[in-house]
């Protein structure tokens, strides 16, 4: 009882909390403020090569924004050539990148992650290596990629995997390494052998670890590839928010954000999900 008491309070504070952004979202937007940037709008118009037609009248009110999303979720996958596909299209190129660069991420992180934890050896050996290349910005590395992939989506896929691979092969090392010993003297008792230890007794024990490794690189992935879409071009959700802005379309950018958010937080919430699964409570 306490516990749906508190579901139903927070609820309305969120709500109350929203209907607060939107109030100040539609005084900020009201004519009489658009109207001190009108000429600015429009010398930036000109300055963009666009006609009067593709003026703006300051930044979208709610009523607007909402326009805008109805039009652009009653045909979410149309194609009307490179520069004008839906925003269902869109998000498709990006998750499709996005789990292309985790997936490679998944299988060489979470085997050297294993290696990692199980040997102190090779954890001293190749400890510098991680912590050297760890802090390096996902985006540092797209100017090599196009030099040498010569490829702009496979560059970004290769971003993804670059800034994948940290948090999994950190937190499954973490994880492998923290098995409890009582569980792994067992299996020696046993005799059991070391690929059904890894498989039967270490994986089990550490799945929840390497699940929030795998969360936060999922979280990482998706921040990245908007930017890096913006940088390489052509199609992808970071590609519709930077076309959207050199057409004065404020709308339809502040919708595409939106977007990246509740995609963003699905894909959190259905990591979520598998590690409240494996997680074990003693």
């Amino acid at each position: 009882m306490k516990s749906k008491l508190f579901a139903v309070k927070a609820f309305f504070l969120s709500l109350v909390i929203f209907l607060f952004i939107l109030a100040v979202w539609q005084t900020s937007t009201s004519k009489s403020v658009n109207a001190v940037n009108s000429s600015q709008d429009a010398e930036y118009a000109a300055l963009m090569g666009k006609s009067s037609a593709h003026k703006t009248n300051g930044f979208p009110t709610p009523k607007e924004f909402l326009n805008k999303a109805v039009e652009q979720l009653k045909d979410p996958f149309y194609d009307h050539g490179p520069n004008d596909k839906g925003i269902g299209i869109q998000i498709s190129f990006s998750l499709a990148r996005v789990a292309l660069g985790f997936m490679l991420a998944l299988v060489v992180g979470v085997p050297l992650g294993f290696m990692i934890g199980m040997s102190p050896l090779i954890y001293r050996a190749l400890n510098p290596f991680i912590q050297v290349l760890k802090p390096i910005s996902p985006l540092a590395w797209m100017p090599i990629a196009l030099y040498t992939i010569k490829d702009s989506s496979i560059s970004g896929i290769f971003v993804i995997f670059i800034c994948s691979i940290w948090p999994m092969l950190i937190n499954t090392a973490f994880g492998v390494a923290s098995v409890r010993k009582e569980w792994l003297n067992v299996a020696k008792t046993l005799e059991v052998s070391p690929l059904r230890k890894a498989l039967l007794v270490i994986l089990p024990a550490a799945l929840p670890t390497i699940l929030t490794g795998m969360r936060i690189s999922m979280g990482i992935a998706w921040l990245v590839i908007v930017a890096a879409e913006m940088l390489v071009g052509g199609t992808g959700i970071g590609y519709f928010v930077w076309n959207e802005w050199n057409n004065l379309s404020l709308s339809s950018v502040l919708f595409a954000i939106l977007m990246i958010g509740i995609v963003g937080m699905s894909l959190d919430m259905g990591f979520a999900v598998l590690q409240k699964k494996v997680t074990y409570v003693d």
